[in-house]
């Protein structure tokens, strides 16, 4: 089986196109959105029913809750929280349920989703370090689990003895002695220094799973963004992928 797992689109339509197109050259068999398909950016019913085409399985993000009145908004920045109330507005009626209708974690014989982690998965909380990495090995039942909400990928590991490691690789083979948790980054709004939208295919008969990128027109993203009436920050940020 291969996979295509994407997270944290936040309305990018100019990336989530790339990443789409750039899964058509990889022989995907499933793909599988780990939240967050809406906020910051302005096109959120054209992602969600892109999202809807393609993905098998989605799990709930912070702002796809958010903006469907099932998280609060006292979690947010004021630049998050004015790009939430943007999206309340313009959000269609069917993809306002699509997204009422998302579950925090997803299992199946080869690996678990979840947004954030998955101690107190509807808290929302980040997946940033050890500590936290710990209390996610602690629960999983199978050997991967793939978050997103951070937007910045990397990947932990926790081998036989109960070591603990961080890689950022971009490839890596995955040991059946090891248990990873593996963040995919973000599509729509990287925040590792690199403006390129990031994807991750999970290949589970080579045991490979890689973390891809792809250029796309963020101008255009800045640009609709700040003719949104949206902080300028949001479009700006795009730019140096912070």
């Amino acid at each position: 089986m291969r996979y295509g797992i994407f997270a944290d689109i936040h309305a990018n339509l100019e990336a989530l196109d790339k990443v789409i197109a750039a899964y058509k050259n990889e022989a995907i068999d499933k793909y599988l959105c780990l939240g967050d398909i809406v906020g910051y950016a302005t096109n959120p019913n054209e992602c969600c029913q892109k999202v809807k085409e393609i993905a098998s399985i989605t799990v709930a993000g912070n702002h796809d809750w958010a903006s469907v009145d099932l998280f609060s908004l006292n979690y947010f920045n004021r630049y998050a929280k004015e790009a939430i109330l943007w999206t309340k507005e313009h959000l269609s009626k069917d993809n306002g349920y699509f997204l009422s209708t998302l579950k925090l974690v997803y299992q199946n014989e080869d690996l678990t989703l979840v947004h954030g982690t998955l101690n107190n998965p509807a808290d929302f909380n980040y997946l940033i370090d050890i500590e936290a990495a710990q209390e996610t090995f602690k629960l999983m039942q199978t050997k991967v689990c793939f978050v997103g909400h951070s937007h910045v990928p990397g990947i932990f590991v926790k081998d036989k003895n109960g070591y603990l490691g961080y890689l950022e690789d971009n490839l890596i083979t995955l040991k059946d002695q090891n248990y990873y948790i593996i963040n995919v980054g973000s599509v729509g709004q990287p925040r590792d220094g690199s403006p390129l939208a990031t994807y991750c295919i999970y290949d589970t008969e080579k045991k490979e799973v890689s973390i891809k990128r792809v250029s796309y027109d963020f101008q255009t993203t800045r640009k609709k963004i700040i003719q949104a009436g949206l902080p300028a920050f949001l479009g700006n940020r795009l730019m140096i992928g912070r």
